[in-house]
């Protein structure tokens, strides 16, 4: 195997684990009632301070399921939206150097989950802990990218010359 074969092998590779780990992320948000019951079955292998959160929400998410089930769709769109999303990446699977674009754009889009976190979540009362939860999908999502990047453009180089 030549190096733009192992190159193309190893970008597809990671491109595949970030569209499995976004598709994953996305749709456990559809059944988001059903997960929480699960960890407040299992509240004990949590500390405390998380359990009794895992407990506030799941209260909130059945109270609201109750009364409101069509705020629920909210959450149906999350997931959809992590699909249409991870759709996106099939383009760097068929051509990484012409999409490179595709790439560029998840890296932005990771970046831009810190910001998010830690204005809208004081505005939402989320906790500090919580919100370093919700920034690893951007920090944990960068990296797989980042390494599809640099093999991009190394590819790109290999091909140009």
């Amino acid at each position: 195997m030549n190096e733009k074969q192992q190159l193309r092998k190893r970008i597809r590779i990671w491109v595949w684990i970030f569209i499995v780990g976004l598709v994953l992320s996305g749709v456990t948000a559809f059944p988001i009632e059903t997960e929480l019951a699960f960890m407040i079955r299992h509240s004990a292998v949590f500390p405390a301070f998380i359990a009794h959160w895992i407990e506030t929400i799941y209260a909130a998410v059945k109270d609201t399921n109750s009364r409101y089930p069509y705020l629920s769709y909210g959450t149906d769109w999350l997931a959809f939206g992590h699909i249409v999303i991870a759709t996106t990446f099939i383009g760097p699977l068929r051509d990484p150097v012409k999409n490179i674009w595709v790439i560029q754009f998840g890296m932005i889009a990771c970046v831009m989950v810190l910001p998010l976190a830690f204005i809208a979540g004081p505005i939402r009362h989320i906790p500090v802990y919580w919100r370093l939860i919700d920034c690893c999908f951007g920090v944990f999502g960068i990296i797989p990218l980042y390494i599809c990047y640099k093999s991009i453009r190394k590819l790109d180089g290999l091909e140009t010359r």
